[in-house]
């Protein structure tokens, strides 16, 4: 049974993406009411507190000695708009992630739900069953609790979503984040293909990218015992056959390995986004060019590591990460400087009798060898 948080991630996403909403013609004559008044709710019981407060201590009413307890309520009251404008503004910026491309559905759905509540999006209003509260405490802390249909568990039971303020900032405090960002994979491979020794440093660009005629290193490319260039022959059709360059996959794996090794210790910083990276990229093994081609990036599936039980990671887990990283490097990135490279030599590059070339090269491979 696929997960629940794929299932409602995708089915959320899909909606408010969808120009659909735009021909329902019910939706288009009801009104919705988005007006959560948040802020307003949650003060307007709190004016008469602090205006009984306020002339208590004034008159020198207090039930507690010097007004001590008083002016420590008045304290949190005062202080509390800004808190609650600043808890706001750091969970809406934290649920912005919601709406990235490279999202991982694999992260609570009810962030998603939340941001579309907080985000005023059709089918998320209080006419459509949902609520926000933000409740105030006598301690200075402040909760926020969301509502509604979608913030149910699969028997149909209330399943909200709660936050404390104090809670969100201790996650920002140890620089954890609410919403996993999925790293950006793509850059921090073209990154590490200019730095793995495998390209001249003519051919790195200022900007840390490869120019277009970028080529490996002649000392990757196999070669015969005479020093000549090892040629694989490919079929091109209608009995013709051309040269294509091998290269020593082996050496320029063990060549890459230290700067794989380094780049992967470097995300495993913040494990919550190898999780990210795992779900989204690494682990369905799709390529660039496939990810691209699709309405909905492909997502790991029951190969998905979870937030909740995966981490922290576990050392087999890490092993696993290393290699698949490199693989997809090696798939999506090299590949294409490794297959299908013209010969360097222009008389090698010629196009010639299919036949005849692969009896030149056996012949040449008996007679390097001595055979």
């Amino acid at each position: 049974m696929e997960d629940i948080n794929i299932k409602r991630n995708l089915y959320i996403k899909q909606f408010n993406q969808s120009n659909a909403i735009a021909y329902n013609e019910g939706f288009l004559s009801n009104p919705a009411d988005y007006n959560f008044r948040i802020l307003d709710n949650a003060y307007q019981p709190m004016v008469s507190v602090y205006a009984k407060t306020k002339l208590a201590i004034k008159n020198n009413k207090c039930e507690s000695l010097n007004c001590v307890r008083e002016k420590e309520d008045l304290k949190v009251l005062e202080e509390a708009p800004a808190k609650s404008v600043a808890f706001l503004e750091q969970l809406m910026s934290q649920l912005d992630i919601t709406q990235e491309d490279t999202y991982d559905v694999n992260n609570s759905y009810k962030y998603l739900v939340v941001d579309s509540i907080l985000k005023g999006k059709p089918g998320f209003s209080i006419t459509d069953g949902y609520s926000a509260n933000l409740q105030l405490r006598a301690d200075g802390s402040q909760v926020l609790s969301f509502f509604g249909p979608m913030l149910v568990d699969e028997k149909g039971n209330d399943d909200p979503f709660i936050i404390t303020n104090v809670s969100l900032q201790s996650l920002t405090d140890v620089d954890t984040d609410l919403v996993t960002p999925t790293p950006d994979i793509e850059q921090e491979m073209l990154e590490l293909l200019t730095g793995v020794g495998l390209f001249d440093l003519q051919y790195i660009q200022e900007n840390k990218t490869l120019a277009p005629n970028a080529k490996i290193k002649e000392e990757f490319i196999m070669k015969n015992v005479d020093g000549s260039f090892d040629y694989e022959i490919i079929d091109i059709g209608e009995g013709k056959g051309r040269n294509m360059l091998k290269f020593d996959m082996e050496k320029i794996e063990k060549t890459i390995q230290p700067f794989v090794n380094a780049e992967v210790a470097g995300l495993l910083q913040s494990e919550q986004s190898v999780v990210a990276a795992w779900n989204v990229y690494i682990s369905k093994e799709t390529s660039v060019d496939e990810d691209n081609q699709m309405a909905q990036n492909a997502n790991a599936g029951s190969k998905a590591w979870s937030y909740e039980k995966d981490l922290p990671l576990s050392q087999d887990k890490k092993i696993l990460f290393e290699e698949k990283y490199k693989k997809y490097f090696i798939n999506n990135y090299l590949k294409q400087f490794t297959t299908n490279q013209f010969p360097t030599v222009e008389a090698d590059a010629a196009v010639f009798e299919l036949e005849e070339g692969r009896r030149a090269k056996a012949q040449k491979f008996i007679d390097d060898n001595n055979l």
